[in-house]
């Protein structure tokens, strides 16, 4: 296998189709990033040692050869794939043997809605070479295409500082958008126009518990991180790195806020609604309390026996309407005293 490999290298239709490939980028100190095609890309990492810069390759897993590809050309270590196949999805960094292993999510995300999707992004990162891989398009990586030419990236581990700070943008933005939306459900509550806003608000809370343990970094292996880096990682991007984690730590303690003030919006909705509820199980109690002699009177004197009273009196109707109308009143007012002293 090993004597064929330089032919594999060189054979013309192993494109960007078959390799997987999606973006392929070197990136020399004061030039613009150069794209490449898989070749290009394979002709530059072995040249790389001399030019110096860095390559970033962006591969699409659902192919089949992509990770063939990557061993092959690239080196890129076993553990990486096995973290990919068995690993968790959320969003961490690490060391792994002499690189750094990345995990990075993002969601799509609308407030209003009870669907949501989110993709996983798997980044290898050693000196000189940075390799990014998804089953399915991220947003942050096509908003980081897009400002490659301003950025103006020297090493490897500033592109991945770069595309944490996109994830982090990513929870930032979610934060945001949900911010206005309990506002929303806030000035709704003080209107009383509270029918459908603890559903609102459970779901909400839901979505964002969960995208916490999704996009927030595991504060151990980060630490790990910082407090033992790789020899090649320069101590500028450590310190990246510390103040990435304490960005982050803002955004999440603005996330804790957030879901903190949702839980105090639904237990004001739900005292609301219990309030509600009192006061029409108070009516209900009041109609049947007045309804109470009204129902006694009739049933004695609808009784056919003898012995009724008023019954040859010409003013005995009156006389019970009276008596009734008295008793009703003598209950409403215990009943409407007790409730007061309640």
């Amino acid at each position: 296998m090993t004597q064929h490999l330089p032919l594999l290298r060189q054979k013309p239709d192993f494109s960007d189709d078959v390799s997987g490939l999606i973006y392929g980028y070197r990136f020399t100190a004061g030039q613009t990033p150069q794209s490449l095609t898989v070749q290009q890309s394979c002709e530059a990492w072995e040249g790389g040692a001399k030019e110096g810069g860095f390559l970033w390759l962006h591969v699409n897993l659902n192919h089949a050869a992509a990770t063939r590809w990557l061993k092959t050309h690239f080196d890129v270590d076993e553990d990486f794939f096995e973290e990919i196949l068995h690993g968790s999805h959320s969003t961490r960094i690490e060391r792994q043997n002499d690189a750094l292993m990345a995990v990075l999510n993002d969601v799509t995300f609308d407030a209003r809605e009870t669907s949501d999707e989110n993709a996983t992004l798997w980044i290898w990162c050693r000196d000189g070479l940075v390799v990014s891989a998804r089953f399915k398009p991220l947003r942050l990586v096509e908003r980081l295409i897009g400002k490659l030419d301003s950025l103006g990236l020297a090493s490897s581990t500033e592109l991945l500082a770069q595309l944490l700070a996109e994830q982090e943008d990513v929870l930032a933005l979610i934060v945001r958008q949900s911010n206005q939306y309990v506002d929303q459900i806030e000035e709704r509550l003080l209107g009383q126009h509270i029918k459908s806003n603890r559903s609102e608000l459970g779901r909400l809370r839901r979505t964002l518990l969960r995208f916490q343990r999704l996009l927030a970094p595991e504060p151990a292996a980060l630490f790990r991180l910082i407090n033992r880096p790789p020899g090649w990682l320069d101590l500028n991007v450590v310190q990246d790195l510390r103040q990435f984690t304490e960005e982050f730590t803002v955004v999440l303690n603005d996330l804790n806020g957030l879901t903190e003030r949702i839980r105090l919006l639904q237990e004001e909705i739900a005292a609301q609604q219990l309030e509600q509820s009192n006061r029409t199980l108070f009516t209900l109690t009041l109609i049947t309390v007045l309804a109470l002699p009204i129902n006694l009177v009739a049933g004695f004197f609808g009784m056919n026996v003898g012995g009724v009273p008023l019954a040859n009196n010409p003013h005995g109707f009156f006389l019970l309407v009276m008596l009734v109308t008295i008793f009703t009143c003598a209950a409403a007012w215990l009943v409407l005293r007790r409730r007061d002293k309640g």
